[in-house]
């Protein structure tokens, strides 16, 4: 009978575990978030900064089009995020919460239940 009460109790534990595999999820995603934001914020400050280095040299018709700039200078400001992206896709992945079956629990220990 101890088994049937734990199983039971384990069912209604599963909501719970929901609730803080939900709220797990919402942290990661807001990491990311946050993530992204600070990686744009750095790509803008680092091309504002080339542009007026380049400005004051006098530099202005250099032999890389702005547009080739921008592309390196988001890819050398994302290199140290990532990894850190990929860890949080991998957290993502590996949060879930199965849900418990009474009925397939019960009909497992059937025979014990009876005897």
């Amino acid at each position: 009978m101890g088994q049937l009460v734990s199983d039971v109790s384990s069912v209604l534990d599963w909501r719970d575990s929901k609730r803080e595999a939900e709220n797990e999820r919402q942290k990661i995603l807001a990491d990311m978030a946050a993530d992204e934001r600070e990686k744009t914020n750095l790509v803008k400050k680092t091309l504002a900064s080339q542009r007026a280095k380049y400005g004051a040299s006098g530099m202005s018709g250099t032999s890389m089009s702005s547009g080739a700039v921008l592309k390196r200078l988001k890819s050398d400001a994302a290199a140290p995020y990532v990894e850190k992206q990929k860890s949080n896709a991998e957290k993502l992945k590996q949060i879930r919460v199965s849900r418990p079956n009474l009925l397939q629990k019960i009909l497992d220990r059937f025979d014990d239940l009876l005897g």
